[in-house]
Parts: C-alpha cells; structure tokens; sequence
C-alpha cells in the first residue's frame, strides 16, 4: 500500500468534509449569527459532538483495530466475525441505555455543561435541554459508525468511512437552509438534522461491510457477547485510548462550561474558531492516525522495529512540512479566514475579532494536536496503554491550571490558549515516551529539514502579514465574491512561495514517498 496515495486519498476527502463542515457554519452563521440561541445548541451538541470527534479521531480504531487485525491475521474468518458481532452487541445495548438516561438526564447534563445558563438566560437553558434530547441518541449511532468504520479500515477500506461527515454537513446545510424557516424556533433545525444525518452515516457504510462479509449481526443475548475473549481486551483499551488522544476535547466540555459565563456568544466564538482550527487537524492528523494505525500495527506484530520507527518518522516529517504553515497562517491570518468565511447576515464585525482571537489563540498548539494524532498510535499499536494515561491525566491538570491564568487575562480566548498550551506538553510527552522506550528512533536529515522549513515559513509570514495589513476584510462584507476571490489568490500565492522555497533549499519531495509492509 502506497501511504501518501492512501494519505491524498484520505485526505481529498477530509477537505471535501471540512469544505462542506465550512459551507454549514457560513449559512449557520448567517442564519443564527451568536446568540443565546447558537450558544444552546452548542452546548446541546457538545457532548454527541465530542464523541464523534473521538470515534472520527481514532480513540475507538485505536482500542478496535490492533485487536481485529490480530483477529483477522491469526484466528481466521470466523472467529474475526465472531468478534465483530460480539463487539457490536455488547456496544449497541449500552449506547441503548445510554442514549435513555442521556433523553431523560438532559437538564441535568445541561446544567452539568453550562452552569451559568440557569442565571445568564433561562431561554438558553430551556432550548439546550430540549435539543440535548433530540440529539443525544446520536451517540449511539456515531459509536455503531466507528464500529463501521474500524473494520473498514482494517480491511484497508478508507474511502467510505474518510466521506461519512460529509453527509452530517450535508444534513446540517439542508435543515439551515430549507427546515429552519419554517419552525417557530429555527435552530432546532439543526437537532433534527444531528440524528438524520447520523442515520445516514451509518446507512452508507452497510453495502460495503457486506461486501467484505463483516456486516455485524447484533445478539440479544448480551451475557453471551461480553464473555468472548476478545470483547474485553477492545473495553479495556477503549478508556485510556479515548482518555489519552482526547485531553483537548474533554478539556473543551469543561471549557465551555467556564464560557457560559462570559459574555453572551463566547461559546459560538469559540465554536467558530475550533471549526477553522478542525480544518488542517482532521486533513493532517486525522488522516494520518487512520492509515498509520494499522501499519504500525502489523509492524510491531512482525517485530518490525525499523520499519516501525521509519513509520513514525515519515508521519513527523509530513506534519512538520505542512503543520507549521497551517499554524502560521491560522496565527497571522485568522482576521481574513475569520471575515470571508462567516462575515455574513448576522455575523457582525465584533464576532469577526472575537473568533479572530480564539482563533490565534488555537493557532500556537495547533502542530502539538496533530502530532498528537500520529504519536498515540504509536503507543497503541504496541498495547502500551499506561504511558498515554499518564501524560493524559497530567496534560488534563495542566490545562484546567492554565485556564485561571489565562481566562483572567484573554477572557474566551484564554480558553483557546489552555487547551493549545495542554496538547503541546501532550505532543512533547509522548514524543520524549517513544524515544525513551526505543520505539522511534529520529532518521538523519532532521536538522537540514527544519532549516528549509523554517526558510520558507519566513517568506510565507511575511506574504500573510502583507495581505493581512493591506486590505480591510471586514469592510469588503458588502462585496463578498471579492474577497473570497482575494483570499482564494492569496492562498494559492502562499502556496507557491512557502513550497517553491522548499524547493529552492534543496527539499526533495520524493523523499515522502513510501510503501507500507
């Protein structure tokens, strides 16, 4: 398998994703701007959204897939489906449950979330209990999509479970666009369109699970499925592989509680702003967590350690090359993203350098959250679980810590910073535990790299710095084809300057080629 086909492939349809996840909060935000009423949605969906982020981002695959693999290499086909259907059985009967306590808990959950809703605006509160119970069974069904989705990938079947949130996006933009209008309250749109969008995520994926002979088959006989020997070995990983990959988005559940008492609209600043930072962390470091799990899987199995530690290498080099620029650019360049994107109806110029902040804010860890990404499967592949616990609970203490620094000093953008400042002591952990352990061991070259890395990241800056300075973008609201037209030209400018230099020192851009065993 080539890994940077299987990469570009991924990853073309991760943009088509977050293109779309782009084109939802545009119309979101001009439909509903930052009002009480986003902020009760947001609190709603954050806790079903950060499920999908954890199922999307690995937490489950990386519990799930080194034990089907091991499964499927070793124990046949029938005991492979044998576990695929007791993993299911066990999984859909407790989202069962839990989707029922979550319906019936809402308001406790709500307060739990966002406690100052009760005193800030009790319509906020009212509306977010009510869409947290329309939207909560969605956690049942993003949990059977990562089941999905695991097996797929295990059979190296990328390209369905890689488009699946482009049908949530497309189910957010139908409800915004012809559903909203047509409710007394509008933004329960957007609940309904969280459980119709769910449903299909899981639908598409149905054809080619039977295709490959895996489509499970859910027991009522749960005792039964608990008891298979490989049921409890994905349960026991399950927790520390979501608690050690997942610190920033826990640390965002608690951090939206802190900003439901800021002023009103901090947590759609903050949402906006994680949307734009989601864009190169899910194109980056989503897609490459996705197809370095198994490999890295199959190469500790085989005793591999060269090509193991080559695996490693060849995903740092690639965030390195293309998660500075992103940081940069989000650093410098977040006014202009901010305005283009979601300048629109109710969307105001406050709203613009108020996301701009957060955003700039998220901007300085955004590399520690995608090496994030490639460095946990490297613990998990070799079912080493104790060392990402231990730095999770760490960097979750770190974080909370630095929230009472900085959310006294830089209000909901301190929140951003918080969780940038945790995933950088996250990354820089886990990379010090690699190197400690054997597991990674850096190939020559590193330091001629980062110089040519650097170089270039110069010449961008400054080429951002200059197209940030010269044009007003919020004032181009009234001529918007303009300005996406000069931020088109800008991107496509940075491009060509920061690899163009690339090429200019030297970098040889075959050298990220490479196969997997």
């Amino acid at each position: 398998m080539n890994l940077l086909r299987t990469l570009a492939t991924i990853s073309g349809l991760t943009m088509l994703s977050r293109i779309t996840g782009l084109i939802r909060e545009t119309l979101i935000a001009r439909a509903f701007g930052a009002s009480v009423y986003t902020d009760a949605f947001n609190v709603a969906f954050r806790i079903p959204n950060l499920l999908r982020r954890l199922s999307a981002e690995g937490a489950f695959s990386q519990a799930f897939v080194p034990i089907l693999g091991e499964f499927k290499n070793r124990q046949g086909e029938a005991q492979t489906r044998a576990l695929v259907d007791a993993v299911a059985t066990v999984m859909t009967w407790l989202l069962v449950v839990i989707s029922a306590l979550g319906v019936i808990g809402a308001p406790l959950i709500v307060t739990a979330v966002a406690t100052g809703f009760k005193t800030h605006e009790s319509q906020a509160y009212i509306s977010a209990v009510f869409m947290t119970r329309v939207m909560f069974p969605y956690i049942g069904l993003v949990s059977l999509v990562a089941l999905a989705s695991g097996i797929l990938n295990t059979w190296r079947r990328f390209g369905i479970p890689a488009f699946t949130p482009v049908l949530l996006n497309l189910s957010f933009i139908v409800a915004a666009v012809f559903v909203a209008p047509l409710l007394q309250t509008p933004i329960y749109a957007q609940a309904y369109a969280v459980m119709v969008g769910g449903i299909l995520q899981l639908a598409i994926q149905i054809p080619s699970l039977r295709r490959i002979g895996m489509l499970p088959r859910v027991s009522v006989n749960v005792r039964a499925a608990w008891h298979h020997p490989g049921v409890r070995r994905v349960f026991k990983q399950m927790l520390p592989a979501t608690l050690s990959v997942s610190v920033a988005q826990i640390s965002l559940i608690i951090n939206t509680n802190i900003a439901s008492r800021l002023p009103a609209g901090s947590v759609s600043w903050l949402n906006y702003a994680d949307r734009l930072m989601e864009f190169p962390t899910a194109l980056l470091g989503v897609a490459l967590g996705t197809i370095l799990l198994p490999s890295l899987s199959k190469a500790s199995a085989e005793n591999h350690r060269e090509e193991y530690s080559s695996l490693l290498d060849w995903g740092l080099r690639l965030t390195v090359l293309l998660a500075v620029p992103s940081a940069v650019a989000l650093f410098i360049f977040g006014g202009p993203l901010t305005a283009t994107l979601f300048h629109y109806g109710r969307f105001n110029g406050l709203d613009v350098e108020m996301t701009r902040q957060a955003l700039v804010s998220y901007g300085v860890g955004l590399i520690g959250l995608i090496v994030i990404k490639i460095l946990a499967p490297g613990f998990y592949a070799r079912q080493d679980i104790r060392t990402p616990v231990k730095i999770a609970l760490v960097v979750l203490a770190v974080t909370q810590l630095s929230n009472m620094v900085f959310v006294p000093m830089f209000g909901h953008a301190g929140l951003a910073l918080s969780i940038s400042f945790g995933a950088t002591i996250n990354a820089a952990l886990l990379f010090l535990g690699l190197r400690r352990r054997g597991y990674y061991h850096p190939l020559p070259g590193w330091g001629l790299f980062l110089a040519q890395v650097i170089a270039a990241v110069l010449l961008l800056a400054g080429v951002l710095l200059w197209f940030t300075q010269t044009f007003d973008w919020v004032g181009m609201g009234a001529r918007p084809l303009m300005r996406v037209a000069l931020l088109g030209a800008c991107l496509v400018l940075c491009a060509v300057v920061y690899f163009g230099t690339l090429w200019l020192t030297g970098l040889k851009f075959s050298t990220f080629r490479k196969r997997a065993i």
